[in-house]
C-alpha cells in the first residue's frame, strides 16, 4: 500500500558501548535526528523541519448597528454645530441691530399707548369749551325671536 522508505526514523535508545561515543537525546541539536539506514547502521541526519504553525488569523467581529449610527451622526452633528456657529458669527451684527430696532418699536408703542389718549383728551377739552355735547339714547324692544322691533330715539 505505502512504498518502502530507504530509512527508518527511530528514537535514540542507550546501547551497549561499542567504542563509539553515544550522544544523549538532550545533546542532539534541533533539526537533527538519529536514523537507521537500510544496512542497519544508525547515524545522525538532518531532517526537514516542519514550518511553525501560522498564527491564528483574527476573525473580524461585526460592527454593532449603534456604532455605525453613532459614527455617521458624529460628523453630521459636528458639521451642523459648526455651520450654526459660523452663521451666528455672520448674523451677529444684524441680530444686534434687530434687537435695538425691536426695543425702539416697543418704546414707540408704549409712547403711543400713553400719549394718544392724552392728545385726544386735550383736543376734546379745547374744542368743547363753549358748547354742550349731544347725547342720543335709543330704546329698542322686540317680542319673540323674529318679532318686529320698536324703538325710540331721545336727543338731549
Amino acid at each position: 500500500m505505502y512504498p518502502e522508505t530507504a530509512y527508518e526514523i527511530t528514537t535514540l535508545t542507550p546501547q551497549q558501548p561499542t567504542g563509539h561515543p553515544v550522544m544523549l537525546p538532550s545533546e542532539i541539536p534541533p533539526g537533527v535526528q538519529m536514523v537507521t539506514l537500510p544496512g542497519g547502521v544508525r547515524t545522525l541526519a538532518y531532517t526537514a523541519q516542519q514550518a511553525p504553525p501560522a498564527p491564528p488569523v483574527p476573525v473580524a467581529q461585526p460592527i454593532p448597528a449603534w456604532a455605525k449610527t453613532t459614527a455617521l451622526l458624529v460628523p453630521t452633528v459636528g458639521g451642523g454645530v459648526a455651520a450654526a456657529g459660523i452663521g451666528l458669527s455672520y448674523a451677529a451684527p444684524g441680530l444686534i441691530a434687530m434687537s435695538q430696532a425691536l426695543w425702539a418699536t416697543v418704546a414707540l408703542i408704549a409712547a403711543g399707548a400713553i400719549g394718544l389718549p392724552l392728545l385726544l383728551r386735550l383736543a376734546r377739552n379745547s374744542t368743547g369749551s363753549g358748547r354742550s355735547t349731544t347725547h342720543i339714547t335709543q330704546n329698542i324692544t322686540a317680542t319673540g325671536l323674529f318679532g318686529r322691533a320698536n324703538g325710540t330715539i331721545n336727543h338731549r
